[in-house]
């Protein structure tokens, strides 16, 4: 079975819910959700980066939000900022439950590349802490103490603003180009990143934004969980001037699995087949090239395909890639050789 690294998923929610039955539902899964032990071992996956991410305390009317993302066009205005006070203790708790499953050798908590190389080699599970909107980072210092805790991947905002920059909006059909870009801060967050090898992640920035990371860092562009704009014109999806910009600097996209961004009439709801998937696969690879396309499920944090559920059914992805007509070794970089290539770029052997 070839194994998959995956770029995104917001699975650590699920285990701060689930309190002091975290373990178990890690090691033995609950019935709910895209991934847990079981899951990810049927479906060769061998790791990935593990996001933080804080939710806001009003959400409005949920059934409501869906509603207008399941019949396009909708924009949807951005959540308000959470504050650092109400952002810190819930990264805090995340992250503990992610350290406590390192602790109980249930997955391995990788700060290197050639940490996630010597734990696949080891049948471990090799899970990266990301941080998707630096909301519970408030200065430098902090985010010095947050490498020290073995933060190797930040995205500076969710779809929302933060003291960094600015969200890009959920809205169909849209242009990422929506506000403002980076803050002063954000220019300093980005340097102080490069400074410390972490890697930077471009998914929900908006294109000022994202401009501004490609004229400031000196590290290979990444968009974590992103799809093509010119297939399906989400607002969260990236332009070919984007997707040109990464492929220059070395860079690399994960695909994300979200119905909704892989659509190319917008609507919120699952995805039929894999020809969606294989014609986002394909434009990102004419740009990107063989070196720079891979996987960013977003498991556990939106809508799968109907035919990609959960972490289990990864193998029927790598089927289809196959049947596509991508060679073996092109399958394996997607699958897992590029997400080590760029991280290894980025932080060093």
């Amino acid at each position: 079975m070839i194994p998959v690294f995956d770029g995104h998923n917001d699975f650590v929610q699920r285990l701060v819910a689930a309190g002091p039955g975290a373990e178990a539902l890690w090691r033995c899964g609950d019935g709910t959700g895209h991934l847990d032990l079981p899951r990810v071992r049927a479906g060769g996956m061998a790791g990935g980066l593990f996001a933080m991410w804080m939710p806001d305390s009003q959400h409005g009317d949920l059934d409501a939000l869906l509603t207008q993302m399941q019949n396009p066009p909708f924009a949807l205005d951005l959540p308000a900022q959470v504050p650092h006070d109400a952002a810190l203790p819930q990264a805090f708790a995340q992250a503990a439950h992610l350290l406590a499953l390192d602790r109980a050798g249930l997955l391995r908590l990788c700060r290197s590349a050639a940490d996630i190389r010597a734990a696949m080699d080891a049948g471990e599970i090799a899970a990266v802490l990301h941080m998707e909107g630096a909301e519970a980072i408030r200065d430098m210092d902090a985010l010095h103490l947050w490498h020290a805790a073995g933060l190797r991947s930040l995205g500076p905002v969710w779809s929302r603003p933060t003291a960094y920059g600015n969200g890009v909006p959920f809205a169909f059909p849209s242009s990422p180009d929506t506000g403002e870009g980076l803050t002063p801060l954000g220019h300093a967050l980005v340097r102080e990143c490069n400074a410390l090898r972490i890697m930077l992640d471009l998914s929900h920035l908006n294109e000022k934004g994202c401009d501004d990371v490609a004229r400031i860092s000196d590290a290979p562009l990444v968009a974590s969980h992103s799809c093509a704009h010119a297939i399906a014109p989400s607002s969260r999806n990236l332009t070919d001037r984007q997707l040109r910009q990464i492929a220059d600097s070395g860079g690399l996209v994960g695909l994300n699995f979200a119905s909704g961004f892989l659509r190319p009439d917008g609507k919120r709801l699952p995805v039929e087949g894999f020809d969606t998937i294989l014609r986002h696969l394909d434009h990102l690879l004419g740009i990107l090239g063989e070196d720079g396309v891979a996987l960013g499920s977003d498991f556990d944090g939106a809508l799968m395909p109907a035919d990609l559920p959960d972490a289990a059914a990864l193998p029927r992805l790598l089927d289809a890639m196959q049947a596509h007509g991508y060679g073996p070794a092109l399958v394996e970089k997607i699958a897992w050789r590029n997400w080590v290539g760029v991280l290894e770029r980025t932080w060093g052997g």
